[in-house]
């Protein structure tokens, strides 16, 4: 064999490989949805119904937040939250007017967080529950609690800091 065919021979098997490769590295995108919970739907909300826009959302709520807002304050229902799969974020109220937010990624093994009921952020892959108020672990088998990400009220609107 001369170098040339071994060359080519290489070349047309990269090209095979990489041909028949692609559709598997194309199956491994992000979806939104994490590898641990494939039952995660990226616009699942706490209610599990397709979020919606945040101007459908203040349309909903009855009031309009500003054009980059994540949010209205309407939005939000006292002692509960509201998730939002694509920025990866729950924002919550524990108590009337006091809003709070933290990652929506659970610190057990990754999976966005699936509800917001009872006062509590819930992950539906293992059980965990955080609070509402601070993001506290309230059942494991998480051991950290989630991360408090910064926001900014103005008057009906919130915002990822």
């Amino acid at each position: 064999m001369t170098d040339a065919s071994m060359t080519r021979r290489h070349t047309l098997t990269g090209a095979a490989v990489v041909g028949v490769g692609l559709p598997f590295l194309a199956a491994c995108g992000d979806d939104g949805g994490t590898a641990t919970d494939p039952a995660a739907s990226p616009s699942a909300s706490d209610s599990g119904t397709p979020s919606a826009t945040p101007s459908e959302t203040a349309s909903a709520a009855g009031s309009e937040p500003a054009a980059d807002a994540l949010t209205s304050t309407g939005a939000v229902p006292q002692g509960g939250g509201k998730i939002f799969a694509d920025e990866q974020v729950v924002v919550t109220q524990p108590t009337a007017g006091e809003f709070k937010c933290f990652t929506a990624v659970c610190t057990h093994q990754g999976c966005v967080v699936s509800s917001v009921e009872d006062g509590s952020i819930n992950c539906a892959c293992h059980g965990s529950r955080f609070s509402i108020a601070d993001g506290s672990v309230e059942n494991g088998p998480a051991s950290s609690p989630l991360s408090e990400v910064p926001i900014s009220v103005q008057g009906k609107s919130i915002s990822l800091s």
